[in-house]
């Protein structure tokens, strides 16, 4: 088997294993098994919603479900009887539950087609719902890398870049090796230090005619249309970091700057506090425990991770390290998401 070929098997079947575990889920969870492993409600996590439009590669695909999927979604969790409820009312909610599971909708980064294409689906569903905002996005002084990357491998064929040994040449002829060159971007960008990871990123585009903070322009919402939404009986605003870099490779000072800030430029935009964050990335190699405390001094009442599960009684002991659900665009079936809010993929593999 080629080299090309092993790499379509191995994400095939990497994608083809998740959505069999999420169907074994399904059936579990309709068999009555493990009925504790749905606690008390879910958070879920969204960035895009939008029609899909397809490209070479689609490095981001996770990250992105159509407004059609958000509404199937939406009616498979009332059909489970869950209650859509704000973010900023789970901890009285986890205080005093309900024999009726709960569901929170949050969005990562302000794009625009949160306004455009999910809003009018949470408000047929009167669901409300959080968008996480980053300051140097919606001010357009900082870029997105994984769009930035995303745009400059489907419009070249090679490049050259140093990842820091030296500059290269890296041949983009194929979906495999586009794909693969993101995976090393990515990587790239957990390396010492991200700002200047992104810096040297955003040049190289620009060398190939491609202009990162238009790109951060065009995806994300400003601060007019973010204090329109904000004026949104459904919606609510929280801190996403000024730069969305990961905390904690951060500094305590530059992590406790990155989220008061935050905070302090929503509350002078919109004139509202944000009482709830979410940390960039969320994943265990990006947010710690020192984090989860500094959101505590600052403040913050809640403040979510991107690590899977549900939330029981035991959440209200950590309320700034609550997890999230993904709503992951690889997996756009309903059923998938009555599996997930079971909460017995998680149980699974914890016990595994």
């Amino acid at each position: 088997m080629s080299v090309l070929l092993q790499a379509i098997w191995r994400r095939s079947v990497k994608r083809a294993m998740i959505a069999g575990g999420l169907e074994a889920a399904y059936v579990l969870a309709n068999l009555g098994v493990l009925r504790t492993a749905r606690g008390d409600g879910a958070i879920f996590t969204l960035h895009h919603v939008r029609p899909h439009a397809p490209r070479i590669v689609e490095p981001n695909a996770h990250l992105e479900i159509t407004p059609e999927f958000l509404d199937q979604a939406l009616s498979r969790l009332k059909e489970e009887s869950y209650d859509f409820i704000p973010l900023s009312e789970v901890p009285a909610r986890l205080a005093n539950p309900s024999e009726r599971p709960f569901a929170c909708f949050t969005l990562d980064d302000g794009y625009r087609n949160n306004a455009d294409h999910a809003l009018p689906v949470f408000e047929r569903h009167g669901a409300p719902f959080t968008i996480f905002i980053n300051e140097g996005f919606a001010d357009r002084t900082h870029t997105i890398w994984w769009e930035t990357v995303a745009a400059l491998i489907n419009q070249e064929s090679r490049i050259r870049f140093d990842f820091g040994d030296g500059e290269e040449e890296i041949r983009l002829s194929c979906p495999k090796s586009k794909l693969d060159a993101f995976d090393r971007f990515a990587r790239f960008m957990q390396k010492d230090c991200e700002a200047q990871a992104v810096k040297r990123l955003d040049d190289a585009a620009r060398g190939y005619g491609i202009e990162p903070l238009a790109i951060t322009e065009a995806l994300t919402m400003d601060r007019a249309q973010l204090c329109a939404l904000a004026r949104h009986p459904l919606a609510s605003l929280g801190a996403h970091t000024v730069s969305h870099r990961a905390l904690m490779r951060l500094s305590p000072d530059v992590a406790g700057h990155e989220m008061r800030r935050s905070a302090d430029w929503l509350e002078e935009v919109t004139g509202t506090r944000p009482t709830t964050i979410a940390y960039p990335y969320g994943t265990k190699s990006a947010v710690s425990e020192r984090d989860q405390r500094l959101a505590r001094e600052l403040g913050f009442s809640v403040a979510v991770t991107t690590q899977p599960g549900t939330l029981g009684p035991d959440s209200l002991e950590r309320l700034t390290g609550l997890p999230r659900i993904s709503l992951n665009g690889f997996y756009q079936e309903p059923r998938y998401v009555a599996a997930l809010a079971s909460g017995i993929p998680f149980a699974i593999s914890r016990a595994a």
